[in-house]
């Protein structure tokens, strides 16, 4: 026999949401942040369902795990194997809990000028558009059951984005997401917050900014503390420990959050020093060449 769903009060007034028994659906979950979520929220007692686009790595991820996880192999591009998956997932189940809507990617280095059309079209597909294709088919079971949404941002969505404005263009959209659903679940009692990390060590980063000449010099423009890195493992617990408090919005490392609150003063300094520093410059000019 199923537990009875809770009501608009109770989602408001329980002081801990504790995922114990809940359905936990997390994209991105065959390596990086979300293969470490995963084992965290089933250590804490969910039920997990692990979907990524590599089929065996979400099916290993879920076999590893234990009995109460369920592997599926799932494009977030596409619209209609996602609304597939979330029917599995609740005709599984009987129900479905939390979202993370963690799966994402970086673009090539480019400038606007040179980037290949096709390259900024794939980063947003599924940095953004593919938040939308798992959250929305979602949010019918996350208002019956009063549960939570997260999804991933980044700092970059509130950082300059000279020679990979397309995944700083994408976070910053999936951060005007977070915030409008927010609100729109308010009514419900259903919550939705925002992850935001700055860098982070994963695949993704290694490839991006240490195995790349250029994105090398790109990082020794971050100063410290906004370069101090966290590990996938302290990522991922910080947003299993926000999904713990609702809360609408987490930021990790910490030295990132006065940046956060005093984006627009320090924005408005910092695009004028970049747009005018020659190191900047000698970094995008040879972005541009490698085109």
């Amino acid at each position: 026999m199923r537990a009875p769903l809770p009501g608009p009060l109770d989602r408001l007034t329980a002081p801990v949401y504790n995922v114990r028994g809940k359905v936990v659906l997390v994209t991105g979950a065959g390596q990086g942040i979300g293969r470490e979520l995963v084992s965290i929220l089933y250590r804490r007692g969910a039920t997990i369902v692990a979907v990524d686009i590599d089929e065996a790595a979400a099916q290993r991820a879920a076999a590893e795990l234990g009995s109460r996880a369920h592997g599926i192999g799932a494009d977030v591009t596409d619209r209609g194997r996602m609304e597939k998956a979330i029917a599995e997932i609740t005709e599984r189940f009987g129900r479905l809990d939390i979202v993370v809507a963690n799966a994402g990617v970086t673009p090539v280095p480019a400038t606007l000028r040179t980037m290949e059309p096709g390259d900024f079209d794939r980063v947003l597909d599924i940095n953004l558009t593919g938040v939308f294709n798992t959250v929305h088919p979602a949010l019918d079971h996350i208002v019956r059951t009063g549960g939570h949404v997260v999804v991933v941002s980044s700092c970059a969505a509130f950082a300059p984005g000279m020679g990979g404005s397309p995944y700083m263009i994408s976070k910053a959209a999936v951060e005007q997401l977070g915030r409008a659903l927010r609100v729109e679940l308010a009514a419900s009692g259903a919550t939705a917050g925002i992850a935001y990390f700055g860098l982070v060590e994963t695949p993704m980063t290694h490839a991006m900014l240490d195995a790349d000449d250029l994105g090398r010099r790109i990082n020794e423009l971050l100063p410290w503390p906004l370069s101090v890195r966290i590990t996938a493992a302290q990522a991922a617990r910080t947003i299993a420990d926000g999904i713990a408090r609702r809360a609408p919005r987490t930021i990790a490392p910490s030295g990132w959050q006065p940046y956060a609150l005093l984006r627009g003063v320090i924005n408005t300094v910092l695009d004028s020093r970049l747009a005018a520093d020659s190191s900047v410059h000698d970094i995008v000019r040879a972005i541009e060449r490698r085109r």
